[in-house]
């Protein structure tokens, strides 16, 4: 099968697109895909059979492989076939079931899928010859690999384990602040009274506790049990998760080393012509990070999807000193993306995705 764009076209490819573009060989599975695996607006990339651990996290910049890099720096590999644990701290590298043979038109980012970025489990797509994580060049032709190192809880991963997305995109598919306005007044993205849409719609952290019965958030604890990636609901939130109330100020104070999940004051909603990313927190405005998982589907948020506007949960580490958040701050943008055509499936309850209308909420691995 041929796979072909209209000429001048910009945007994301939708789920039915990528289909087509494996059907044309374009996307190599080792195995068919699984269901669900095709997202309204991604793909998301399962690890193979074997993981290495090496001395420390790489590129291999253009004029080397991966595997090149491997080679030089691993310290052992082991067999994901019957699953294994990753341990915290440090660092693996998985080839992945998916390689790549695209056009010249096409490039490719990755990002961790949100339940992956909710257990802290720091992951990111190396191709060859790159010199930047997460992003395919466009006419890449070639294997795939997923770098992982977990923070906080150790985790237990196999043979077709899902922690990335990738999504594929021709052109410049990112609105102007102009069109983002235009698409507020048609849409409301946003449910702040005076929405902040320079460079995206801004959003800030929900400290008040008032949507969350009195609660802002959850500390991760050290020193758990591990977490089998694939196990839904499997685990008592407490024994992994502490949760903080409200300070009367409105305020929290980020220790260095740990790990936080809060949510954004503002609702949000993605309309299905569009996708959405949050982009990376300004550093020169506070020293911590904010979310992993930046892929936001066609969908999400929607009346139309089964929603009413869904909080963004954020997952928030502080760096080398202690930082203040205050109730309001902004910690974030959400870039929206023009999509190539309308997804034939949304974010929703119908595909069975986790985080619709969702509000303060845990990885799916967790029973609160």
């Amino acid at each position: 099968m041929s796979f072909t764009v209209p000429a001048g076209a910009e945007g994301i490819l939708p789920d039915r697109m990528i289909a087509t573009m494996a059907d044309a060989g374009l996307i190599l599975p080792a195995y068919p895909f699984v269901e669900s695996q095709i997202q309204p607006a991604s793909l998301d990339l399962r690890l193979g059979d074997i993981a290495y651990r090496v001395r420390a996290s790489f590129l291999p910049g253009p004029e080397a492989t991966v595997a090149e890099r491997i080679d030089e720096l691993k310290l052992h590999e082991f067999s994901l076939a019957d699953g294994a644990v990753l341990e915290t701290n440090c660092v693996y590298i998985v080839p992945l079931l998916e390689s790549l043979a695209l056009p010249p038109e096409i490039v490719a980012a990755a990002n961790p899928k949100s339940s992956t970025g909710r257990l802290d489990v720091f992951t990111r797509v190396i191709a060859d010859g790159t010199r930047r994580f997460d992003m395919i060049g466009a006419g890449y032709h070639g294997p795939l690999y997923a770098e992982i190192s977990p923070k906080t809880f150790p985790v237990l991963v196999r043979e077709g384990s899902r922690l990335s997305q990738v999504r594929f995109r021709i052109g410049d598919a990112v609105l102007s602040d102009h069109a983002l306005d235009a698409l507020h007044l048609k849409e409301r993205l946003v449910d702040a009274e005076s929405a902040d849409l320079s460079g995206g719609v801004a959003l800030s952290v929900d400290l008040s506790g008032e949507k969350g019965g009195g609660f802002v958030g959850y500390r991760a604890k050290r020193h758990t049990g591990v977490v089998d990636v694939d196990r839904r609901a499997g685990y008592a939130a407490l024994d992994f998760w502490e949760p903080m109330p409200a300070r009367s100020d409105g305020s929290l104070i980020l220790d260095p080393g740990e790990f936080y999940i809060l949510a954004s004051k503002e609702a949000v909603q993605v309309p299905p012509d569009f996708a959405a990313e949050m982009v990376p927190f300004d550093p020169l405005v506070g020293e911590f990070r904010v979310h992993y998982a930046g892929f936001f589907d066609p969908g999400f948020g929607y009346a139309g999807a089964g929603g009413a506007g869904a909080r963004a949960v954020l997952e928030v580490r502080s760096r080398e000193v202690p930082f203040i958040l205050e109730h309001g701050q902004i910690v974030g943008r959400l870039v929206y993306e023009k999509m190539l055509s309308r997804p034939d499936a949304m974010y929703g309850h119908r595909i069975g995705s986790n985080y619709q209308a969702q509000g303060l909420k845990l990885s799916k691995h967790f029973k609160v």
